[in-house]
């Protein structure tokens, strides 16, 4: 009987190779490198199939990730008080997020992040253009200062997930939500909208 060539038609393990491709690609190329077409020939399926399975890119990146919730969603509660709230709006959100089921999910993927490169790569394009590129354009934020401030809160919060949840160092461990948000807000907010130092 002759082989069978060409491309992989639907089947129970199209979704599987696809997204194995796409996690590689997005590796390797970023998000916004990576395109549609690339993961699917990483996968030898038609591209049609890619939007069949996922819808998007953006959210093949999102089921490639494992993410049990919508960004956009967040991000939207956490912008409509307004840039001088940003501090204690954000940290309650992402708390509210890590202390809740999808919380396991988050620990996974910070612990990908640093023991792995491909980890540690889909990670930062995750927080870069999934969570932080967000945040900034619906804050309105100088486009000169947004990078560092995105970077700034971004180890703000990544600092406390690792301590509370991962390392699960006290107190911070077991500390309420309200004394989180009281020590953490200022700290966020100041990354956000204050003073920066001039470049040196």
């Amino acid at each position: 009987m002759a082989k069978r060539t060409g491309r992989r038609p639907g089947s129970p393990d199209t979704r599987e190779a696809i997204l194995a491709s796409a996690r590689q690609a997005f590796a390797e190329r970023g998000f916004d490198g990576a395109t549609v077409r690339q993961i699917a020939a990483g996968a030898e399926v038609d591209p049609a199939l890619v939007h069949h399975y996922f819808g998007s890119k953006e959210q093949l990146f999102l089921d490639t990730m494992k993410v049990p919730i919508d960004p956009r969603t967040l991000i939207d509660g956490i912008t409509t008080a307004g840039v001088d709230h940003v501090g204690e709006t954000l940290i309650r959100a992402f708390l509210r997020v890590w202390d809740s089921p999808a919380g396991g999910i988050g620990v996974a993927l910070i612990r990908s992040g640093v023991t792995n490169e491909m980890g540690a790569r889909l990670l930062r394009e995750f927080l870069q253009t999934q969570i932080l590129r967000r945040v900034v354009k619906q804050l309105d934020l100088d486009p000169a200062e947004a990078p560092i401030r995105a970077a700034l809160i971004a180890s703000q919060l990544a600092g406390l997930a690792m301590m509370r949840y991962i390392i699960k160092l006290e107190p911070l461990a077991s500390a309420a939500v309200d004394d989180l948000v009281a020590m953490f807000a200022p700290t966020i907010q100041r990354y956000a909208t204050g003073p920066l130092p001039a470049p040196r």
